[in-house]
């Protein structure tokens, strides 16, 4: 199993930019789809972005042409490239790990998550 530590939230504008990285300790780091996704208060934990272990990708319909997900196995880490930030992108952001995961959607197919990183987007 995976051990995962989010990193790279702060405030920013609206309009901004951030990298979240997920740095992955433990073994076969590249067996694992790694997924991104959000909490914002009072609301449901939601997909952003997967990365499987084979590098295939998808996104979430509000996040495409926005967000960019890529991984370096050799550092055991994944990005989430996010640009144009929205106020409502404000939520703390969590990666989670899923072995031989094809990058699903739904967030009780990880088995590990991370403690989160929160992202503020003042308007």
């Amino acid at each position: 199993q995976v051990q995962l530590v989010e990193s790279g939230g702060r405030l920013v504008q609206a309009g901004g930019s951030l990298k979240l990285s997920c740095a992955a300790s433990g073994r076969s780091f590249s067996n694992y789809a790694i997924g991104w996704f959000r909490q914002a208060p009072g609301k449901e934990r939601e997909f952003q972005a997967a990365i499987s272990w084979s590098a295939q990708t998808s996104y979430t319909d509000s996040v495409k042409g926005r967000f960019t997900i890529s991984r370096d196995n050799v550092k055991k880490i994944v990005y989430l490239q996010m640009n144009s930030l929205k106020p409502e992108d404000t939520a703390v952001y969590y990666c989670a790990a899923d072995l031989w995961g094809e990058g699903r959607r739904i967030a009780a197919d990880y088995e590990s998550w991370g403690q989160g990183t929160q992202v503020t987007v003042s308007s």
